[in-house]
């Protein structure tokens, strides 16, 4: 009996409020740190529209961040065990295009 309490005391209830449920698109994450912090801004880019909005910024702590990496480093090998590897656009290096196949600028 003393064992599940214990077990009891050591569980964290969390609550999943109905508008963050429904999630918040974003295609691009910019990544910047401090000695002490790492921001995470998550952006939405639309095609043809120069500007764009971060919908979402996220404050971690340097140790939070690398369970963050950790956590996706497993989430993602999980899911191309059964799903096949996740292509990348060629010579993109990781990153987004920023034109979306939009018209190019011409000087």
């Amino acid at each position: 009996m003393e064992e599940k309490k214990k077990e009891n005391q050591n569980q964290i209830s969390i609550e999943l409020k109905e508008d963050i449920a429904q999630g918040i698109y974003s295609n691009l994450a910019i990544i910047t740190h401090s000695p002490s912090e790492f921001i995470v801004d998550f952006i939405r880019i639309m095609p043809g529209i120069p500007k764009a909005e971060v919908k979402s910024r996220i404050i971690l702590t340097p140790e939070h961040a690398k369970r963050l990496l950790l956590a996706l480093k497993d989430n993602i090998a999980k899911y191309e065990s059964i799903h096949g590897t996740i292509k990348q656009a060629e010579g993109q290096g990781g990153m987004v295009p920023m034109n979306f196949g939009g018209p190019s600028a011409q000087a």
